[in-house]
């Protein structure tokens, strides 16, 4: 049986409307992480986004979910795990982060970070998780905000 591992995830954006992605294993992925035990879905976005960015917010801050994903995964432990990731939208002045914050297990495993335009994602043949995540800022910064979250596939 798979464990169940729902996240809150954040699409920041810059003024000059570049994403935030951090990279480990090869791979680059949005800020976020882990709901705990009796936390909401927002207010796991607004701890994440402090501790993983140093980007301070509110739960009024971040509005809707703008997309979800979800789908199986293993563990480094060897655990099949059932992820659910929701995403939220947040707009910040500068493009500076401080990851001072960061849990000491994620200091272990993330590699950096990069402002990416949606142009150079598109571009990139490196692995940017969530698959689609591209196109969504492309949807967003055309369209804004979407009328009921964008369902993004779970793997290329």
């Amino acid at each position: 049986m798979p464990r169940f591992r729902p996240t809150a995830r954040l699409l920041v954006l810059d003024p000059a409307d570049r994403i935030l992605l951090f990279s480990a294993q090869g791979r680059w992925f949005t800020p976020g992480g882990g709901i705990h035990r009796g936390e909401s879905l927002a207010a796991a976005a607004v701890r994440e986004l402090a501790e993983e960015t140093g980007y301070v917010r509110t739960e009024a801050d971040l509005g809707p979910v703008i997309a979800t994903c979800a789908g199986l995964w293993v563990s480094d432990h060897g655990q099949l795990v059932f992820g659910a990731d929701s995403f939220f939208g947040v707009r910040v002045t500068e493009p500076l982060i401080d990851t001072g914050g960061q849990q000491p297990f994620e200091r272990t495993f993330i590699t950096g970070h990069r402002w990416w335009t949606r142009d150079e994602m598109q571009a990139s043949r490196d692995r940017i998780s969530p698959a689609g995540l591209p196109g969504l800022v492309q949807k967003l910064l055309a369209d804004g905000l979407p009328a009921a979250p964008v369902r993004l596939p779970w793997r290329v």
